[in-house]
């Protein structure tokens, strides 16, 4: 039943990776599409923006040179002499009239001529004996250019014109009359005479706001924007063109304001961001279409390239398989040049390599020595094999493809240097280098959790020693004096009067002394693995003077020494 649930719960490693694949990519076109919606509204909002404030600055300007153009026309008014000769005329009735006529009206109609847009001229005369000259109705809108000459009787009496003279103010732009009403706007000037500075009449010009505002094209009003003209003086508004549906403190709108030079008036417009942002929802649904279109091309591409990496995946784990059940005679080849090809070459050099060793430890046996050697050496390498081919299965399994290939090509490499091409004698320098091959196995499976310093005697590296000598006591202390999180290894290797010194240490758990006791007894270690192993093959080959010691303090370390002599023909 267990078995039978393992295989359902079976999912590739491949496929597993395909999760956070999908992850990584799912985030990051949620990312790029988050990123894009954000610049294209930028975008669409700016430049909406900048095109109302364009057509704002060029209604401002607009209205200016029309204000100007007023302006100047007031000022000729203003500057003429045969002007205020003509209004100051007393006398016969003819001669007032044909002044009127030739003085008074051409240098009234001269400038309406030239003012491009239709517009009331008026003159109020403080001279009470000169001919009024009626127009259209000023209570009726502006339809065509049109001048008057009205007695300043008319204005005294209204309030507009007290509260000017009482604040003696002049020259400026006011609605009065029915200007509120109509939309208008008048220019109000009073004339002097140019000898004694006295009021010899007023000037009042009267313009529509369409007209000194020019086109309304660029402000689409049926989609809420609102253009305004207002006193800042005063916070009135004297002129609105659509209505805004929110009030003016409302954050649903932006306002633009454009002041218009030599004037207390200011051009507002007032715009509804539904207007500046009202391409949203097509932009979300063409980068909605976009993102997903992406996320489905890049996991159907994640799905072809697990298959793929699959395939190759099964025959090494296959192949493990084999290594577990001691079949070393199947083999396994990749075309390219990749990781895979890297693990099935090392799982190939790795079966050979212990193909060869199993042979010349069965087969090889000439001298009791040589076979009671090669007999404890068996001891050693089966153990070891088993253990980390065990490690490389399990992170075969897990999909390890990378501490795998460490393992095998670490594995290989132990192989080669305990074969040593049959010879019994192997270097010191070789001895070490097989210990730090195992180190690098081992660090696979433990990462950096542990520290190796060596300090060796450079002068006896050739030196001639019993091969595996030093390795089980380092596998020791992965197996018994680890006790912490991290543990430090220090192996040293000097020479002696009569031999070398090899020593490993560790400060590890180290062992009680009854422990110790028990050890050098052959008590412990009943499987012959580790101290009894070493000590008798370094008897056999040496003698009994020779062979190992250990010192512990149970919480502070172990310390093996390794005693062996110096046969100077045996060096390389």
């Amino acid at each position: 039943m267990d078995k039978v649930m393992s295989r359902k719960l079976y999912v590739p490693f491949t496929y597993k990776m395909m999760i956070p694949y999908l992850i990584l990519v799912f985030l990051t076109d949620v990312l790029i599409g988050y990123i894009s919606y954000t610049m294209l509204i930028q975008s669409r909002t700016e430049m909406a923006e900048t095109n109302i404030r364009t057509a704002l600055k060029q209604t401002r300007n607009n209205i200016k040179y029309q204000m100007d153009e007023i302006q100047r026309m007031s000022d000729t008014l203003f500057s003429s002499i045969s002007f205020q000769d003509a209004l100051q005329k007393k006398g016969e009735p003819l001669e007032v009239m044909l002044k009127m006529r030739d003085e008074i009206v051409p240098q009234m109609k001269a400038p309406l001529l030239l003012f491009g847009n239709n517009i009331r001229l008026v003159l109020y005369t403080v001279n009470e004996e000169m001919y009024e000259i009626p127009g259209d109705d000023m209570a009726t809108p502006i339809l065509r250019r049109d001048y008057y000459v009205f007695s300043a009787h008319s204005i005294e009496n209204s309030e507009w014109f007290k509260s000017l003279k009482l604040l003696n103010k002049d020259n400026l732009w006011l609605q009065v009359d029915s200007d509120r009403q109509l939309n208008n706007i008048s220019h109000f000037r009073k004339l002097v005479s140019s000898s004694g500075y006295s009021s010899i009449g007023y000037v009042r010009a009267t313009a529509r706001f369409e007209d000194l505002l020019g086109n309304f094209d660029t402000f689409p009003i049926e989609e809420g924007i609102s253009l305004r003209l207002m006193d800042t003086s005063s916070g009135a508004i004297l002129y609105q063109l659509g209505t805004a549906d929110e009030p003016l403190n409302s954050g649903s709108f932006l306002r633009i304001q454009e002041a218009i030079p030599g004037t207390n008036y200011q051009i507002e417009t007032l715009v509804p961001h539904a207007y500046l942002n009202k391409d949203v929802n097509r932009m979300q649904r063409i980068i909605g279409a976009v993102c997903l279109i992406s996320f489905l091309v890049m996991a159907c591409i994640g799905v072809i390239v697990a298959r793929l990496s699959g395939k190759k995946m099964k025959r090494i784990v296959w192949l493990v398989k084999m290594f577990q059940e001691g079949n070393f005679h199947k083999r396994i080849a990749f075309s390219g040049n990749d990781e895979f090809v890297h693990i099935a070459d090392s799982f190939n050099m790795m079966a050979t390599s212990i193909q060869e060793l199993i042979k010349n430890v069965y087969v090889q046996g000439i001298l009791k020595k040589q076979a009671e050697l090669d007999a404890l050496q068996a001891q050693i390498n089966p153990h070891f094999l088993y253990n980390t081919l065990s490690t490389i299965g399990s992170l075969a399994n897990l999909g390890e493809t990378q501490k795998v290939t460490e393992m095998v090509k670490g594995l290989a490499k132990f192989y080669r240097l305990t074969l040593n091409e049959g010879n019994v004698y192997i270097s010191l320098e070789k001895e070490l280098e097989q210990v730090e091959t195992y180190l690098e196995i081992q660090r696979v499976k433990y990462a950096d959790n542990f520290t190796v310093y060596m300090d060796v005697d450079p002068l006896i590296k050739d030196t001639l020693v019993i091969k595996l000598i030093l390795q089980p006591f380092v596998e020791n202390i992965f197996k018994h004096a680890w006790f912490g999180e991290t543990i430090a290894i220090r192996i040293t290797a000097k020479r002696l009067e009569s031999g070398i010194e090899l020593k490993i240490i560790d400060n590890g758990i180290g062992m009680k002394p009854e422990t110790l006791k028990n050890m050098l007894a052959n008590i412990i270690h009943s499987d012959g693995y580790g101290l009894k192993n070493v000590e008798e093959r370094i008897k056999l080959r040496y003698g009994n003077d020779f062979g190992i010691h250990i010192a512990s303090i149970y919480g502070g370390g172990t310390t093996v020494q390794i005693i062996l002599p110096i046969d100077k023909e045996e060096q390389i």
